[in-house]
């Protein structure tokens, strides 16, 4: 196997274990940092993730677009030092489109059903991340990367 394919395949499978990702956007440089409930694209280049339009994050993700997420399966152990893995994907967000919303929120909801009255609420975006790059840690210092545009 490809170490491209190893990669995704390692990012996948990170990705259908975790059902929370943290969100890192920006307000005129200051970082900020907010759980969401997320689903990845089966290719992985997109990641999606719901939030109401009234939160900080919504605000910051309007101004600047620019978005880092980050998803690990660390437990709170010593033990993760070693075992735990961590990507971070970098990318651009925007609102799901009306056009893309129903196949997208239909994936979202299947991963998180008990969501559903919150996505579904008038005053929720559903959040597209068009992922750029994704950096990956093992062992606690063992990072790779994959850069999905030029």
């Amino acid at each position: 196997m490809k170490a491209n394919e190893q990669f995704r395949k390692s990012v996948a499978e990170l990705f259908r274990s975790q059902n929370l990702a943290t969100l890192s956007t920006q307000h005129a440089g200051q970082p900020y940092a907010s759980l969401v409930a997320f689903v990845a694209s089966d290719d992985l280049d997109q990641i999606y993730f719901a939030t109401p339009t009234t939160t900080r994050k919504y605000a910051n993700l309007v101004a600047d677009s620019r978005v880092a997420m980050l998803i690990n399966s660390s437990m709170n152990q010593t033990s993760d030092f070693h075992r735990a893995i961590s990507v971070t994907a970098v990318g651009k967000a925007k609102d799901v489109t009306e056009k893309d919303k129903k196949r997208i929120l239909d994936q979202y909801l299947a991963k998180h059903p008990h969501l559903e009255d919150f996505v579904r609420s008038p005053t929720c975006a559903l959040v597209r991340v068009f992922v750029e790059s994704y950096y990956m840690v093992k062992n606690f210092q063992h990072v790779t990367e994959l850069h999905l545009t030029p």
